[in-house]
C-alpha cells in the first residue's frame, strides 16, 4: 500500500481520482461530466490547502481521498475536512481508507491543524465506513448536513 499526494503536473492522476470517485459513488455526471480545464487543474494541484491523495496497491489505484484545509476565524488554527473518500470494492478491508486518513492526519498536523473531520451517510451500505470513522475518532457528535442552493 502506497499513498501519494498529488501536486503540480499531476492532472492525469487527478482525472484518474475523479474516475475512481465516479465509479465507487456511482456518480459519473458529477465526477466525469464537465472536467475542468488544464489551467484550473494546475491551480488546484498547486494549492497547499487542497489535499488529493491516491492510494495504490501495486500499480492499481485502490482508493482516493480529497480534503480541504479550513482556516478558522475564531482562533489562529486550521481544521481539515475530508470531503471525499472512496475505495474500490475489490480493495476494501485491506487498510486503504485507514492509510489515506493517516496521511491526511500527518499533513494536518504538519500544517498546525487542531482536527480532521468527515461526514458519513447513514444508509446500510455506509455502515462499514461509519465503523471505521468511529474507530479512528476521539469523539463523535450528532450533526445534520444541509445543502443550501447558492
Amino acid at each position: 500500500m502506497k499513498v501519494e499526494r498529488l501536486g503540480p503536473g499531476d492532472g492525469r492522476k487527478l482525472a484518474a481520482l475523479n474516475d475512481l470517485f465516479a465509479e465507487v459513488f456511482d456518480m459519473p455526471t458529477e465526477y466525469r461530466g464537465s472536467r475542468p480545464d488544464p489551467a484550473y487543474v494546475e491551480e488546484l494541484l498547486a494549492d497547499p490547502a487542497i489535499v488529493l491523495l491516491a492510494g495504490r496497491i501495486g500499480d492499481e489505484l485502490a482508493g482516493a481521498l480529497a480534503a480541504y484545509e479550513l482556516p478558522k476565524f475564531e482562533q489562529a488554527r486550521r481544521e481539515y475536512y475530508i470531503y471525499d473518500l472512496a475505495v474500490r470494492e475489490r480493495f476494501r478491508r485491506r487498510g486503504v481508507a485507514t492509510a489515506l486518513i493517516a496521511e491526511t492526519r500527518r499533513i494536518a498536523r504538519a500544517r498546525g491543524a487542531w482536527t480532521v473531520f468527515i461526514q458519513a451517510n447513514t444508509e446500510a451500505e455506509d455502515q462499514p465506513a461509519i465503523a471505521l470513522y468511529r474507530k479512528l475518532a476521539r469523539s463523535e457528535e450528532a450533526a445534520l448536513h444541509f445543502d443550501i442552493e447558492p
